[in-house]
């Protein structure tokens, strides 16, 4: 394995009003997190899809060390960075990289594309300027920004939303990670250019053997891209199984109502299961089942109590009373 997160959790204190804190001490938290644990093997791309708001993306921090969790281990390849700190934290950093969703935030506006691939490098300690000079201009062919030489010098602003995501992609490979995690790194970008932008990250993955935590609230790309899917809900995962148990027989309603969400192009006369509502907040969650007030099949034991994601054959999880 390259990552395992066990039990992992994050919780957010809600600040109060001067008001609220007069009257009350008792503290509330948005849980984000509520106890993940997910492998991610070597050479591996798993999905990890739900609505926003289910906590894909402060899990894919957590797992990153961008923020620090309130409960858990995480491990990466072998080793407990649960609570890695100072230099310890800085030299792992080469090993775990991350593509951002947006491409137009995600660049500095101020740095030549050129110097924010070649940033990483020279931080690590990696290459010398010359070397550095050359290894960028290397990356910026395999991302197809050719001629290199011209693309070094531009700015962000004279891009387009998909150059700038290839530019955010190779910063991101430039220090040859293990470990990647792509936060919706297609969703902003027009859907014509989707499948070349996947095709490069699958390029990459090939050539690095490279393993991707790849966050998207869409389920065709994670059928494109995926080993695995981790279907989220409300901080927890409720599926898990690799793209044809997902796809051909999905367990959890949750994963059936995404799936028929899916636009096709000569749909079938078939009952669309769907949901009504929105998912709860993090700090009033519901008790039992946390998808029961939306769920058309819930049962009276799905209010009283929640549960465990539960293996039902090789390689399929699942955490609903459907199936136990």
């Amino acid at each position: 394995m390259i990552l395992e997160t066990k039990d992992l959790k994050k919780y957010f204190p809600v600040t109060k009003s001067f008001i609220e804190r007069l009257f009350t001490r008792e503290m509330k938290y948005v849980k984000a997190i509520d106890g993940v644990s997910i492998d991610v093997r070597k050479g591996e791309i798993l999905s990890l899809v739900g609505e926003s708001g289910s906590g894909k993306t402060t899990l894919g921090k957590l797992v990153l060390r961008l923020i620090d969790p309130t409960d858990g281990r995480i491990i990466f390849d072998g080793r407990d960075i649960t609570y890695l700190k100072g230099e310890e934290l800085r030299r792992l950093r080469r090993h775990m990289q991350i593509i951002y969703q947006d491409p137009y935030a995600s660049l500095n506006p101020r740095m030549k594309i050129g110097e924010s691939i070649k940033d990483p490098l020279i931080i690590h300690n990696i290459a010398s300027d010359q070397e550095a000079y050359k290894m960028v201009l290397n990356m910026l062919e395999k991302v197809g920004l050719t001629p290199s030489e011209h693309f070094y010098g531009l700015y962000p602003r004279s891009l387009s939303g998909g150059q700038r995501q290839r530019v955010a992609i190779a910063r991101a490979m430039i220090t040859n990670p293990k470990f990647v995690v792509a936060d919706e790194p297609v969703s902003m970008i027009d859907v014509s250019l989707r499948a070349s932008i996947l095709d490069l990250m699958l390029r990459f993955k090939h050539d690095l053997h490279l393993s991707y935590l790849f966050i998207t609230h869409d389920l065709a790309v994670s059928k494109y891209i995926s080993d695995r899917i981790a279907v989220m809900y409300l901080a927890k995962i409720v599926e898990l199984g690799d793209v044809y148990s997902i796809f051909k027989k999905p367990l959890h309603p949750y994963t059936q109502a995404l799936i028929s969400a899916i636009p096709v192009p000569y749909p079938r006369r078939e009952k669309k299961l769907s949901l009504s509502g929105e998912i709860p907040s993090g700090i009033d969650i519901p008790p039992g089942c946390r998808f029961h007030p939306r769920c058309p099949f819930k049962m009276n034991i799905c209010s009283e109590e929640e549960p465990t994601l539960r293996r039902i054959e090789e390689g399929h999880y699942v955490a609903c009373f459907l199936h136990q």
